[in-house]
């Protein structure tokens, strides 16, 4: 390449710079200069108050969620906690928190977090649910019979409480202690 195409480049260089300058300067599309037509492009469409789903506040909510649904627990641990962080009263993050850590296996912190959201909404059937299936990941049997025995007293067609009774007659059935047989 010559000195002449090395110019070239140069220029062209500068005016991709100067449009990149022009661009980061402004805080709308439609205050930018285009050299290059009359008319400037589209402006980006705003999405109005009333079409939004969510606000960005309950981000960390909805992506421990998503990654508790995924299998994702230590991932969706971590959002429910920046959930429940920036809003202390929100009881289903609590929920979701427990049951993150039931599935870590840090019980301690799970007993916790279930404290935290009776606390906030007394103790409900999906909060009993929810402990019987901690006792049950535990061992603990004769506490989770209790909890969904008292989860299935307030709600008897509840299939999701219907299901952990299931599961825990049968898991029952496969533990064998020392000196059972």
């Amino acid at each position: 390449m010559g000195p002449k195409g090395i110019f070239l480049v140069i220029v062209r260089a500068g005016i991709v710079g100067a449009m990149a300058l022009t661009l980061v300067g402004c805080d709308t599309m439609s205050e930018v200069q285009w050299p290059w037509s009359e008319t400037p492009p589209p402006t980006v469409t705003v999405q109005e108050p009333a079409d939004v789903k969510y606000y960005p506040s309950d981000e960390p909510m909805r992506l421990g969620l998503e990654h508790f649904q995924r299998g994702n627990y230590g991932i969706a641990e971590r959002y429910f906690r920046d959930a429940t962080e920036k809003a202390p009263r929100d009881v289903t993050a609590w929920i979701g928190l427990a049951g993150s850590y039931d599935r870590l296996a840090r019980f301690d912190l799970a007993d916790r977090a279930y404290r935290s959201a009776i606390r906030l909404a007394g103790e409900t059937t999906s909060i009993l649910n929810n402990q019987g299936y901690s006792y049950m990941l535990r061992g603990d049997f004769t506490t989770a019979r209790a909890k969904l025995n008292k989860a299935y007293a307030r709600e008897p067609g509840n299939p999701t409480i219907t299901n952990n009774l299931q599961l825990l007659n049968s898991s029952r059935q496969y533990v064998q202690r020392s000196g059972e047989r």
